[in-house]
């Protein structure tokens, strides 16, 4: 069996989602290995060859989240909860972030939950592909990717985790309330009211939330929203506007966590940036 030498080293993976710029080196040195190309120290032609591939593939384009990606987790550093790079074997991970939240006036609770944004790899690809490939530097900086996500049929799912012990299915049946009949209101007009108790009704009593409970919200073909405690399913919902209302809340023009927002944004900007 040959073995190889690297006559220099790949630095260490940050905490947190791997680079594109990191992938694509893994994937031009195994190549390079793959055709026989002996690497030399002095050799500029390695890294003009890393350069070309780092910087004209866009990073979707070429290289799937669940297929490219290992799964990788990656920490919200504030409330220590860590999420998996990929969940349902096909949605890789956009961001995370937190829910803080003032209780009547009085007290700050620094996290409620933790909470990672997640994407259907194909279906983003397909997006990111058809929408934003032809624009330009400027077209595309002047563009609402966020945007127009949370209005396409992309599956999206929103993971959140407790992390405040305390927290009650009913506080989250009442923040949700609040927070979601505001966006229908505001998407949708006032006549909405079936639509929210439809949507609020699965947080029912009977279920607990102690911290480290998960509870997924996702948007599915079709603008389904469905779902989940602790992996039980508890409902779903067919409606264009609440899924556009629930997304709004994490990546929308005034999320709970900005800047998890920012991250997601950077992330979609920079799958498409060549």
């Amino acid at each position: 069996m040959v073995s190889f030498r690297f006559p220099f080293s790949i630095p260490p993976l940050p905490t947190g989602i791997i680079s594109p710029a990191t992938i694509a080196c893994s994937v031009v040195l195994t190549a390079g290995i793959s055709a026989g190309i002996s690497i030399s120290q002095n050799s500029t032609s390695v890294q003009n060859t890393l350069n070309s591939f780092v910087y004209k593939k866009p990073f979707f384009g070429s290289l799937s989240l669940s297929e490219g990606v290992a799964d990788v987790a990656v920490k919200e550093e504030k409330s220590g909860v860590v999420f998996p790079g990929v969940v349902d074997g096909n949605k890789g991970l956009l961001g995370v972030g937190l829910r803080r939240k003032v209780l009547f006036g009085l007290k700050n609770i620094d996290c409620l939950y933790a909470f990672g944004v997640y994407a259907d790899d194909s279906d983003i690809k397909n997006f990111l592909n058809e929408k934003y490939a032809t624009l330009s530097a400027t077209e595309l900086k002047n563009a609402d990717i966020t945007q127009d996500l949370m209005e396409s049929d992309v599956s999206v799912t929103v993971r959140l985790q407790i992390v405040y012990g305390k927290l009650s299915i009913r506080s989250v049946r009442n923040a949700f309330e609040d927070s979601v009949g505001t966006r229908l209101k505001k998407f949708g007009g006032s006549d909405n009211k079936e639509l929210l108790q439809k949507f609020t009704s699965q947080f029912s009593d009977e279920y607990k939330i102690p911290s480290g409970s998960i509870i997924n919200l996702s948007k599915e073909k079709g603008y389904v929203l469905r779902t989940t405690i602790d992996g039980k399913e508890v409902g779903s919902v067919q409606s264009q506007l609440l899924c556009r209302s629930i997304l709004d809340l994490y990546i929308g023009d005034e999320p709970f966590d900005s800047k998890a927002k920012e991250d997601i944004d950077n992330k979609l900007v920079s799958a498409i940036t060549k």
